[in-house]
């Protein structure tokens, strides 16, 4: 036998410092709320983790909002239909928002021409 051959092999640990640590948390984050971000169209305002969404009236009108699509169903004066991945929900100006496709959806304003929706995780 050759010496060494079957000797036990030592194994290094390369650990992050601290510092490096959270500079890489941190640019983890940033990758994650600019790819946030980036899912939002022209008619979508995002922040991290609220967006403001407007609707046109007509009909097959859609938004793809913090990877969830939104469609407009029909709209009175204060009251929206909304159809959130496959679910239909009604939203009333004022009121309390309402839950759907993982998301929480209240109504912000109706006119002629649009809808706009506060949707937030």
């Amino acid at each position: 036998m050759w010496p060494g051959l079957l000797a036990p092999r030592t194994v290094e640990r390369v650990l992050i410092s601290q510092p490096r640590h959270r500079i890489a948390a941190a640019l983890a984050s940033a990758a994650l709320g600019l790819a946030l971000l980036t899912g939002c169209g022209d008619d979508v305002s995002c922040g991290l983790d609220q967006c403001t969404v407007t609707i046109a009236r007509e009909n097959n009108a859609s938004v793809d909002v913090l990877g969830v699509e939104a469609k407009f169903v029909s709209a009175d004066e204060d009251t929206v239909t909304l159809d959130v991945a496959g679910e239909q929900i009604q939203l009333t100006k004022g009121q309390q928002a309402v839950e759907a496709g993982g998301l929480t959806f209240s109504l912000s304003s109706v006119t002629q021409d649009q809808i706009q929706v506060e949707v937030s995780r």
